[in-house]
């Protein structure tokens, strides 16, 4: 476990310093502006998109360099939309990762156009020409991307687990929401890393798997933790699901049958790495980590 929190700990510095450097610079106009994107992006974030694509480029035997740009874009992304996810329009969150959310700071005009803002910047990272990565390839994992975050993936999922609030779910529909939701953009952090690295299609098609099972696993922890999570520790609003009515693994199953759920998902996750040996150690650890974790 201490090797795992050395190794997360610098990826996450790592990425912090590149996430800096490609961010706009706060004390330049629109200074209010790039402020907000800059608290939401550095209130504690425990980059675990970005770690999961360096720890697949690094499993097929890439060089985590090959990724930095394309982790931040995604970063930027999943930033984003937990800034419009806390909207009063939407989930109504007053804390994130212990600290206010976006719009109890900067307002909620404000909060929305650092979200605009960030998705903005994160695309034009990834059409930003790259040295050593083909075009074709840059163009593949774009997409690849833009598929995951849109209607297609991230944003369809927040629609339906809007619909969803304060019904009756059935399985396929709590399915469809953490699949899309949140297991999309897990998804292809893996994919993307993977690309990256130079993986041949049976490895990608190994970590596509590895990625579907094991996002589906870390939404249905993550219900769980809404239901016996500690406030403090995980530094937001604890059963806010329930409150709300939303659509959940433990709502529709229940919380032993959702914990059960999880750990098939997560062996059938591993299964998937068999092949890889000790490159995809990493891999492993931290998918132990994000479904077993208290926070």
């Amino acid at each position: 476990m201490n090797e795992l929190k050395a190794y997360l700990e610098w990826q996450r510095q790592w990425v912090d310093t590149a996430l800096k450097g490609v961010l706009p610079d706060p004390a330049k106009r629109p200074r209010i502006l790039h402020e907000a994107m800059h608290y939401s992006v550095f209130a504690g974030g425990k980059r675990i998109r970005p770690i999961l694509m360096i720890a697949a480029c690094e499993a097929v035997g890439g060089q985590r360099e090959t990724v930095i740009q394309t982790a931040c874009a995604l970063e930027m992304i999943h930033t984003y939309s937990l800034i419009h996810d806390d909207l009063p329009a939407m989930d109504d969150d007053d804390f994130r990762r212990g600290v206010p959310t976006n719009h109890k700071v900067y307002g909620e005009a404000t909060a929305i156009l650092a979200g605009d803002a960030l998705l903005t910047q994160a695309f034009v990272l990834l059409s930003t020409p790259q040295p050593g990565i083909d075009a074709r390839l840059q163009q593949r994992i774009s997409q690849l991307i833009a598929v995951a975050a849109g209607a297609a993936g991230m944003v369809g999922g927040q629609v339906v687990d809007m619909e969803a609030e304060g019904k009756n779910s059935d399985l396929e529909t709590v399915n469809y929401i953490h699949r899309h939701k949140t297991g999309a953009l897990i998804l292809a952090s893996l994919q993307a890393g993977a690309l990256l690295g130079g993986a041949d299609e049976a490895t990608f098609q190994r970590l596509t798997q590895f990625g579907e099972n094991a996002g589906l696993a870390f939404q249905i922890a993550d219900d769980l933790l809404d239901i016996e999570g500690n406030q403090e520790e995980l530094g937001k609003d604890i059963g806010s699901d329930q409150a709300r009515g939303k659509a959940t693994y433990p709502a529709v199953l229940g919380i032993e049958e959702s914990r059960r759920q999880a750990d098939q998902l997560h062996r059938q996750a591993l299964d998937c790495l068999a092949p890889l040996g000790d490159k995809a150690q990493a891999l492993r650890a931290i998918s132990a980590y994000i479904i077993q974790r208290t926070h």
